[in-house]
């Protein structure tokens, strides 16, 4: 039975014969043992939570159970929950999305320059509050069963892909210039075949003055209605800017790398190109694309004080800016931080305008009912130095950390561990400190940290 709650399971314990001597109501007073089954898995008590998509930016409880938000209220009683964590003085936020970066580590052919690049994600995201990623073109609709395979099927964090109109996906920068590699009815078919995973296709690196890779790639994405992602290569005036955001992107299809200035995003007197606007009016959305060249103080900081913000937030993840001016998405969501936009601002930007991009909007957001993937952020304060792609410092005095990031309502990463207990408070011979209803760092009663295998979804 339920009181105000709380489940109530009744053990009994005492021989048939007596209990047939019993009224039932004597019975149970004299000898039922009553024990309360928690309504929630876990608890984060006494957070901000920061949700975009209901505007919500207040101190509140967050209730998790069976890998759901199950509640989000201004006080819940800690006795309703199995596992109570105390995050005040800390931003509770939805999973980070980072829709643009290169996850493929290895693909068996020795000249990819994807293989090369890529990371494995759950190196890199998991401590940065980051739980979806989508693979930006690594690989095309000939490699994405091997992406698949070597990647998505084995990590922790959901892995998502733009699918690459180049058939064979980034194999170097020569390679991707093959405008017969180019199809669009294969591309549509692989994206069609696998429409939980692929969520856009990508044209990138082109080093002619043709559009014929932007219409294939429309085409593609076209006939699979998903987006299209542009990283528009090379600058020519027979393919110029205002063309691409004005003429030929639909609404809803993404133009990265915004503040490279690679690409004549700013105009010759050093202001934001008026196509960038007239862009914006048309429905292209504009992503950061941070990366290894593709992030400019010297263009951001016009752009951005001429008021023009991108949609959203991404890393361009891969091992050259991962370990350059890149470092992470915290790293970059700070970066907009000492550019002057709000916390509120800079979380939107990083979670559900980048699921509403991808048509995930399942995921970024802390509605009752949705997927329990949370980040736990500290704003920390300080005299902090941010670089670009070039390594330029702008001064900030604003920081994010990442405390704690759960998936699927359990803890993956955390920092302080504010979950645990004192080791001078376990049994001599402890071995694990979790509970699988939500932890998912380690096995119960081993201590060993758990192989990273890509949970199911809940729907």
């Amino acid at each position: 039975m339920s009181v105000d709650g709380v489940t109530i399971v009744i053990t009994l314990k005492i021989g048939r014969r007596i209990m047939r001597g019993l009224p039932s109501v004597v019975f149970l007073l004299l000898v039922g043992q009553v024990h309360a089954e928690p309504q929630y898995d876990l608890l984060l008590r006494g957070g901000h939570v920061i949700d975009p998509r209901s505007a919500l930016s207040a101190t509140r409880d967050l209730a998790i159970r069976d890998g759901k938000i199950a509640a989000v209220a201004a006080a819940i009683d800690p006795a309703l929950a199995f596992k109570t964590v105390d995050v005040a003085g800390l931003y509770i936020t939805p999973g980070l999305i980072d829709i643009h970066v290169h996850v493929l580590t290895a693909n068996g052919e020795p000249r990819s320059a994807a293989a090369a690049a890529g990371v494995d994600p759950d190196g890199f995201t998991l401590r940065s509050g980051v739980t979806t990623v989508a693979d930006a073109g690594s690989a095309g609709w000939r490699g994405f069963d091997d992406l698949k395979r070597r990647v998505i099927d084995r990590s922790q964090t959901r892995v998502l892909a733009f699918l690459n109109i180049v058939s064979r996906g980034m194999r170097g920068r020569d390679l991707e210039q093959d405008l017969d590699d180019m199809q669009a009815a294969p591309a549509a078919e692989m994206a069609l075949r696998h429409k939980d995973l692929i969520v856009g296709i990508k044209t990138a690196h082109y080093a002619g003055p043709e559009f014929t890779p932007v219409d294939r790639a429309l085409e593609a994405g076209t006939i699979a209605k998903i987006p299209v992602m542009v990283d528009f290569g090379d600058d020519y005036p027979e393919r110029p800017l205002a063309a691409l955001l004005t003429s030929k992107l639909r609404p809803g299809d993404i133009y990265t790398h915004l503040y490279s200035g690679l690409r004549g995003e700013l105009d010759p007197t050093g202001h934001a190109n008026p196509a960038l606007f007239e862009g914006r009016k048309r429905g292209v959305l504009f992503d950061v694309g941070h990366g290894g060249l593709s992030f400019a103080w010297r263009v951001a900081v016009p752009i951005i004080q001429e008021g023009f913000l991108p949609d959203s937030i991404s890393t361009d993840l891969h091992t050259g800016s991962a370990n350059g001016g890149m470092k992470d998405m915290l790293n970059v969501m700070s970066k907009f931080l000492a550019l002057g936009l709000s916390l509120e601002d800079v979380i939107l930007r990083s979670t559900w305008n980048c699921a509403r991009a991808i048509k995930q909007e399942q995921l970024g957001h802390l509605s009752v009912g949705a997927v329990a993937d949370v980040a736990v952020l500290r704003l920390e304060r300080g005299e902090f130095g941010f670089l670009d792609s070039y390594a330029a410092r702008l001064r900030g005095n604003q920081r994010l950390d990442c405390e704690m990031t759960l998936r699927n309502g359990r803890i993956v990463y955390e920092l302080n561990g504010l979950s645990r207990p004192d080791w001078t408070t376990l049994p001599k011979d402890y071995r694990s400190t979790g509970d699988p209803r939500w932890d998912a760092v380690t096995k119960p009663g081993t201590g060993q940290q758990k192989v990273p295998v890509r949970p199911p979804d809940k729907k």
